[in-house]
């Protein structure tokens, strides 16, 4: 049987009984979307590779105690770590430390012109999601960029699914005003 058939959370109960292989395959499988999450939430992958090492911590620390009848699914539970680290490390943040939440967008094959209105509209979209209120920013990347249901990602912000709705909604109208008040104001500048 191969390790892909093994579930994270059969893996989490053989880490739990101190199997260190186990402990890898779920390394293996969860590292690099996490760290790629955790680096568009602080903007930094220095931290974020911290927060990373922190998570797979408590991976080792709590498996002991993983009960797949009482816990989630291991990836909602894992997320809901990993946002929370996140928290903590915005938290000790001084506010003029800028924070980026988005990757550029690489293109080899667009022309100089789309490269550069991308990379112009990606900088805006940066900047809007930093002044949303943390919950709505959180729910729009988990929902948008993480790609959980808003099912998955309600268990992670540890809201009612009308909450994270909720959060969607006022997040995409504000997104909307902050990037239109952008727009209008680079036009009058113009013109």
């Amino acid at each position: 049987m191969g390790t892909d058939a093994i579930t994270d959370e059969d893996l989490m109960l053989r880490i739990g009984e101190g199997d260190q292989t186990a402990y890898g395959i779920l390394v293996d499988r969860h590292l690099s979307l996490n760290l790629g999450y955790a680096t568009k939430l602080l903007g930094n992958e220095a931290e974020a590779e911290e927060v990373m090492q922190e998570a797979f911590v408590r991976v080792w620390k709590h498996a002991n105690r993983w009960d797949p009848s009482r816990n989630t699914r291991f990836t909602t539970w894992f997320y809901r770590v990993v946002t929370n680290l996140c928290y903590d490390v915005g938290r000790k943040r001084k506010p003029q430390e800028k924070v980026e939440v988005l990757e550029r967008i690489p293109s080899g094959e667009a022309s100089a012109e789309n490269v550069i209105a991308v990379e112009q509209r990606s900088d805006q979209v940066k900047k809007a999601l930093q002044e949303l209120p943390q919950r709505q920013r959180m729910a729009i990347m988990l929902c948008y960029f993480q790609g959980l249901s808003n099912r998955e990602a309600s268990e992670v912000m540890e809201v009612s699914l009308n909450a994270l709705e909720s959060y969607l909604v006022r997040g995409r109208r504000n997104l909307a005003d902050i990037l239109r008040d952008e727009k209008d104001s680079l036009l009058k500048e113009i013109g």
